[in-house]
């Protein structure tokens, strides 16, 4: 399913022969795969483990699930797509448990915003070919962290909503506006823009109670229109816009291997 549109990669197969991981920015190579004759008997050996129920009761699923991911892209079975699958195994073991949220099972997110610390760790643990005695602390952290992120950005986003709303909500209120204006005004301060379309819809009202809740908040000095005809839509003021500013507050990744104290804002 990931490969289909090239029948070059090989889809659905094992690779045909032996493979080298490429860093084009440097324009080296940074990791051999295992001999292709060893790749049958190694996933084989992958498999046996996943579904070893002893074990899955003993070892936390993050563990199992980050190290699921780091053996299959360090066997590296196939031609191409090995990190999409990695991570998609990664999921899977989560999946396997019961938790299937994106947010939480997922790591494919945070990979790609921290994409070189990603084939930096993989760089570091592999050490440039096949070598599982080497030691996966590093992996296991990094991957611990992007759950831990993941999950604590999963309470910002809630949190600045809460806080917009709650403003959204005074706002419309004192200007004696029917409740159902507070997600425009929401949808405005995070810089949606709002439609008259959208906006029947998601309040399943007719066309001119949607109008009428446009022209509303633009007399309340709360939306400013832009376009015209079909092509009209609505941006948040600069009062909106104001309150936005005050309110959102920046996310600040966490790291769970550093004390509070010396934690680095890390790129998002």
């Amino acid at each position: 399913m990931m490969l289909q549109h090239d029948l070059d990669k090989n889809p659905g197969k094992w690779r045909p022969g032996s493979i080298h991981v490429r860093d084009e920015a440097r324009n080296v190579n940074v990791y051999d795969g295992p001999s292709r004759e060893l790749v049958e008997p190694l996933m084989a050996e992958l498999i046996a483990d996943l579904d070893n129920k002893e074990k899955d009761d003993q070892t936390h699923r993050a563990i199992r699930a980050a190290l699921a991911h780091l053996n299959l892209v360090m066997i590296h079975p196939f031609s191409d797509g090995n990190g999409r699958m990695a991570r998609c195994l990664q999921t899977l073991v989560f999946a396997r448990h019961g938790i299937l949220e994106p947010e939480f099972c997922s790591v494919e997110e945070y990979c790609g915003k921290q994409q070189r610390a990603y084939y930096d760790v993989l760089a570091e643990v592999g050490k440039g070919s096949w070598h599982p005695e080497n030691n996966t602390l590093p992996w296991v952290q990094f991957m611990l962290r992007a759950h831990f992120v993941q999950a604590s950005r999963v309470l910002w986003v809630n949190t600045q909503l809460e806080n917009l709303w709650a403003e959204a909500e005074m706002l419309c209120r004192a200007r004696g506006l029917h409740e159902r204006t507070i997600q425009l005004v929401v949808d405005a301060m995070i810089g949606n823009k709002i439609r008259n379309s959208a906006h029947r819809s998601f309040a399943n009202i007719s066309d001119n109670l949607a109008s009428r809740d446009l022209k509303s908040l633009v007399d309340a000095r709360l939306l400013v229109p832009q376009g015209r005809n079909r092509g009209r839509f609505y941006e948040g003021s600069p009062v909106i816009k104001a309150v936005a500013d005050r309110t959102l507050q920046r996310f600040v990744p966490p790291d769970p291997f550093k004390p509070k104290e010396v934690q680095a804002s890390l790129p998002l």
